[in-house]
């Protein structure tokens, strides 16, 4: 090589790289060195994450296999991304991974990414490697994006710095589009799992110890939380993406994609889900709810998730009351003291 430049002189290499003796590097591999391996379901960092026992959580996981396989039937507009929550201890992140091995199994599963903000890599805690490990987990899990994401890496080698937005454009939705545009398009389908999201830790782009940048207000965790909600909502509404999107957080770190965003359909969907729990855990009959329950309820917690999640959580607490009869006390003290902006001050009484 050094012989191809003999004699020359006044001349400049711009954008110069040099891949391991190669002319290119691989695509594939360089979006490999990306990804945040460790927040992969199967992997090694992930061998001892809890696993539901057999037998068990069984409801909730069919219920979220069927809706990944199904769909929501003959829906006129049928929702893409879903939300399951419960508080720290709960079995979410044992859900999630029994529904991805489950999902894996049967090639239905896209891409997972459990956040952890115990971990000690990088990757896990923050959302800089979430999309690339999702376009990696594609090319892994489905043969067809193979090409299609090698091709637009080779021709945007600087993807890597781009926000997430981008990347989710340029590495997820892109290939995806093309492929939808097959005549022999092959119909991909599947979950895409994002476990712990409210354990998502801001990325900080400024040395706040330097003076040029003092001032600045740092980036919280919801912000980042926020984009990467953001990010997936945008993608799941692209009419070309196939997968569906299960999200697993805590109930109290619900975020808000707008400003005006009304609780009062996920508040509704959890506490549904978490009185059919209750139920078959109890043996209740069908109709053991007295009428009008979760829309009182609803209304009760004036859009707080935690007054829903502490609800439930007093119901399943094993206190002398039935859990029928604390429900009957809760409803009877909601009425009294009507809609408030501190809707868990209504159940002090309960919690004391």
């Amino acid at each position: 090589m050094a012989r191809d430049f003999e004699g020359a002189h006044d001349f400049r290499i711009d954008n110069f790289q040099v891949f391991k003796g190669q002319s290119a590097a691989n695509p594939l591999e360089k979006l490999k060195s990306q990804i945040a391996a460790g927040a992969i379901h199967d992997s090694a960092e992930h061998c001892d994450a809890p696993k539901c026992q057999p037998d068990t959580q069984v409801a909730v996981q069919d219920d979220l296999y069927n809706w990944v396989v199904d769909g929501e039937g003959a829906s006129e507009h049928p929702r893409k991304i879903k939300w399951v929550t419960g508080p720290a201890g709960s079995g979410k992140t044992a859900i999630m991974g029994s529904l991805a091995v489950r999902c894996a199994a049967d090639g239905v599963l896209g891409a997972t990414f459990f956040f952890a903000s115990w971990s000690a890599s990088a990757g896990r805690r923050r959302k800089t490697a979430l999309v690339t490990t999702i376009a990696h987990q594609l090319v892994r899990y489905h043969p067809d994006p193979r090409e299609e994401i090698s091709k637009v890496i080779k021709a945007n080698w600087d993807v890597f710095d781009k926000n997430l937005q981008v990347q989710m454009e340029v590495l997820v939705l892109g290939p995806l589009q093309d492929i939808a545009r097959r005549p022999d398009s092959p119909g991909l389908r599947g979950a895409i799992i994002i476990d712990g999201l409210d354990e998502c830790e801001a990325e900080q782009y400024h040395d706040s110890t330097r003076t040029s940048t003092r001032g600045r207000a740092e980036r919280t965790n919801s912000e980042d939380q926020r984009e990467i909600l953001q990010v997936l909502q945008s993608a799941s509404a692209d009419p070309s993406f196939p997968f569906r999107i299960i999200i697993a957080s805590r109930p109290e770190r619900k975020l808000n994609l707008h400003n005006d965003y009304n609780a009062d359909a996920d508040i509704t969907l959890f506490l549904e889900a978490q009185f059919n729990l209750l139920r078959r855990r109890y043996n209740f009959p069908p109709l053991w709810l007295p009428p009008g329950t979760i829309k009182a309820l609803v209304k009760n917690a004036s859009g707080q998730f935690i007054y829903a999640a502490t609800v439930i959580r007093l119901l399943d607490a094993g206190r002398r009351e039935t859990p029928k009869a604390l429900l009957e006390a809760i409803l009877k003290t909601g009425a009294t003291q009507g809609t408030t902006s501190a809707p868990l001050e209504q159940l002090d009484a309960f919690i004391s």
